[in-house]
């Protein structure tokens, strides 16, 4: 899956040709936040789970983001299974986070701006397949709303020079990937793969949201 060979081909961050930090708008529909302290979840899928996850972590609001699959059965949920294709399982990250703090809409602008690249279909960068595919999976009507008036928004905008083939079904179900996933990127910076592919997506965050990022 991460080889040196598939390194070597790496893509430094979003090659759909988007516009610069400053001109990646925000959601022009969003869901009202609630009260403070509420938490709420969101299920997203983009490519490997590593740098996903990792920067979903580092956003204030966002208490705690989980590594694993969604979009096919709990008895196909395991890492070597998903890694085939054949499962229809993604690898996804699910965010638990305070709607009060920071907004559904705010999740999916990174998601679209620095997380991953939602104009490649069934890959990210080096990794290939329908595991690595670009998806929102939605618990809620508000969540299918905003993510589709979203990418309507983008696509009318033409943010991307290539369409979005980013996904908006349904959840059926999230398993968490095995243990030695979760957290990968800040156990392993030295990874070759973390260093190539997901590093520059965290270099990125802070340099597009700085106010965004949670406090050392």
């Amino acid at each position: 899956m991460r080889t040196n060979l598939q390194l070597s081909l790496c893509l430094v961050l979003v090659s759909g040709g988007c516009l610069a930090a400053s001109e990646f708008p925000a959601p022009a529909t969003d869901i009202p936040a609630g009260a403070d302290g509420q938490k709420a979840t969101a299920v997203l899928s983009g490519g490997c789970f590593w740098g996903v996850e990792g920067v979903f972590e580092r956003l204030k609001g966002v208490s705690d983001v989980v590594a694993g699959f969604a979009g096919g059965k709990a008895s196909t949920a395991h890492y070597e299974m998903v890694s085939s294709g054949t499962t229809g399982h993604a690898e996804s990250v699910k965010i638990t986070y305070d709607p009060a703090r920071i907004s559904y809409g705010r999740l999916l602008q990174a998601f679209f701006s620095v997380a991953h690249d939602p104009t490649e279909l069934n890959r990210q960068g080096p990794d290939e397949g329908t595991q690595y595919r670009s998806a929102i999976f939605y618990s809620s009507e508000d969540q299918k709303r905003v993510a589709e008036a979203y990418i309507a928004q983008l696509s009318s905008a033409k943010v991307f020079r290539r369409p979005i083939v980013t996904q908006v079904v349904p959840l059926t179900g999230f398993y968490a990937a095995e243990a030695y996933h979760q957290h990968f990127l800040d156990r392993n910076p030295d990874n070759p793969y973390i260093v190539n592919v997901d590093m520059p997506k965290i270099e990125a965050l802070k340099r597009q949201y700085p106010d965004w990022l949670k406090k050392k």
